[in-house]
């Protein structure tokens, strides 16, 4: 009994915006992946805008569907969703593949400045004090401007949100930023 309570007290310390292929196993039974759309149906999401546009404006426009979605640990879906899950995604929509894990994801592309960043750069931040030295969230830049950074990402306690890198809390949490595209 003490072992078990042991093991589900790990489990539930182990809570942040990543995957394991646990939960991915689990989600894949009972969930379908959004991103995994018909021919027509990505044709008339892509076919919305008459102007041309990046590949960074759509995957950024994609990730913005997902505003309000409850946090999941390990979700990939509107049905429930995490900070890694939301830029794998968003990527994947537009045959962009990157690892399923915050601290995986910050190994690919090239570090940047934050004065050079950009629309679909990703923002990589340290929150739990347990986990030090690991990048454990991570964030998709929707809005740059000189010192006004705008970024999608979920949290636990608000689901998918749009914040700002100058609140303090985002600030002090900081770890890089990288480009991807």
């Amino acid at each position: 009994m003490k072992r078990t309570i042991f093991i589900l007290l790990i489990i539930v310390s182990f809570t942040s915006c990543k995957s394991s292929k646990r939960a991915r196993s689990k989600k894949q039974t009972s969930t379908t992946i959004i991103s995994k759309k018909s021919k027509k149906e990505t044709a008339n999401y892509k076919a919305k805008s008459s102007k041309k546009v990046s590949k960074a404006e759509n995957i950024v426009d994609y990730s913005k569907q997902f505003k309000g979605v409850r946090y999941k640990w390990g979700g990939t879906t509107k049905s429930g969703m995490d900070c890694s899950g939301l830029v794998f995604e968003s990527f994947r929509a537009y045959d962009v593949i990157l690892p399923r894990i915050s601290r995986d994801m910050a190994k690919k592309g090239h570090k940047i400045p934050l004065k050079k960043t950009q629309e679909g750069d990703l923002l990589f931040f340290k929150t739990s004090k347990n986990r030090r030295h690991r990048i454990n969230h991570v964030g998709l830049i929707i809005k740059s401007k000189t010192g006004d950074i705008s970024f999608i990402h979920a949290t636990t306690r608000k689901g998918v949100i749009v914040s700002k890198l100058s609140e303090n809390y985002w600030k002090s949490a900081f770890v890089e930023a990288r480009r991807i595209l």
